[in-house]
């Protein structure tokens, strides 16, 4: 199979991460005999540095004709500490999200048996904690009118969505959960907010065409309180974009590590793959980054741009061989730890001669 891949390295430990992903890649590749292409294109602070625009056209137009994305970090401290700046790395995420049409952000949330002890929660609580969190990405307030007035004194931001918006990420979270445990949990804030009174209005619509699903209504706030009291009782969550980015952060300490998770990026056009972590501009060219996520966020690839479900499936082999062999990196290594590289090396060749 032919596998046509862009490559955004991005900022900060970005370019080491995707490093070591791409070396899992080319082991599959190679492995599968697949024919593998990528070209690399900038995103974020290097391509403001470099072009002045976060997400140039030449970028959009890579990734337009792409299979798949895989994706690095946005993200520079220089950015972060000048309110004033007028362009900035994130906006470039946006634009991303935005010009593909990727409506919806998949972050699996699962555990290691070898690292349960590294997790904030009790063992009891989170050995066997498996779920999919389903994000809207291209609506609410991060995409609505926003603004200043009385003399910028005054700050507003806008969430709105509309009723297909809501629909077509509703129509994926039932999907997914029918191949799942069959079980839907529709997170908003409909006693408050009146674009969560749409959301709920449009989820009790749709609940009577997967009448073998379960569908069940969560607070928002009570959500971020059972995430931890008892994450093993989700299945499938689906929020919108605000809420959703918010309680997959604090669902993402549950593995005991940021550097695990994974995360897939879907919609109109090209998908995209990548970690949940950010830049982590304190570690770039350190060579002690957790390249974990991004190798898992390669698999995601196979499975879901490709359909490659055992190419997949080999790379969360591999991943958990290192885990338990203790080929980790710093963050959650018990006693020696390995450079960023080592563990690369050390996936792709369990990979390569698996």
């Amino acid at each position: 199979m032919k596998l046509n891949i862009a490559i955004l390295s991005g900022d900060g430990i970005g370019p080491e991460i995707v490093e070591q992903a791409m070396k899992t890649v080319k082991a599959v590749a190679k492995k599968f005999n697949h024919e593998l292409e990528y070209e690399y294109a900038l995103t974020g602070a290097v391509a403001i540095d470099k072009v002045g625009d976060p997400y140039p056209p030449e970028t959009h137009e890579l990734c337009m004709k792409s299979d798949a994305v895989l994706f690095g970090a946005i993200g520079d401290p220089k950015f972060d500490n000048n309110p004033k700046a007028t362009v900035r790395p994130e906006q470039g995420l946006l634009a991303m999200r935005k010009k593909l049409g990727l409506y919806a952000n998949i972050r699996p949330v699962e555990t290691f048996d070898s690292l349960l002890h590294r997790s904030p929660l009790r063992r009891e609580l989170v050995e066997g904690a498996d779920f999919v969190c389903i994000r809207e990405l291209t609506g609410g307030i991060y995409f609505g009118e926003k603004g200043r007035k009385d003399n910028g004194d005054t700050a507003f931001d806008t969430c709105t969505y509309t009723r297909a918006e809501i629909e077509r990420i509703l129509k994926l979270g039932y999907e997914f959960a029918a191949k799942r445990n069959k079980k839907l949990t529709v997170v908003d804030k409909a006693n408050v907010l009146e674009s969560s009174r749409l959301w709920r209005e449009v989820a009790q619509g749709m609940e009577q065409n997967y009448p073998d699903i379960k569908t069940e209504y969560m607070f928002v706030d009570n959500a971020a309180m059972q995430i931890i009291q008892w994450p093993k009782n989700f299945d499938v969550m689906v929020t919108e974009n605000m809420f959703g980015d918010i309680l997959t952060d604090e669902a993402s300490v549950i593995t005991g590590s940021l550097g695990l998770l994974p995360s897939a990026s879907m919609g109109i056009h090209t998908s995209v793959f990548e970690p949940i972590h950010g830049s982590y501009p304190q570690a770039a060219g350190k060579d002690i980054a957790n390249p974990i996520a991004t190798i898992l966020s390669a698999a995601m690839m196979f499975e879901y741009a490709f359909d490659l479900k055992e190419e997949g499936k080999i790379i969360r082999d591999a991943v958990a061989a290192s885990i338990a062999e203790n080929i980790v990196t710093e963050d959650i290594a018990e006693g020696q730890a390995f450079k960023t590289s080592e563990v690369g090396d050390w996936i792709a060749n369990y990979i390569s001669k698996k």
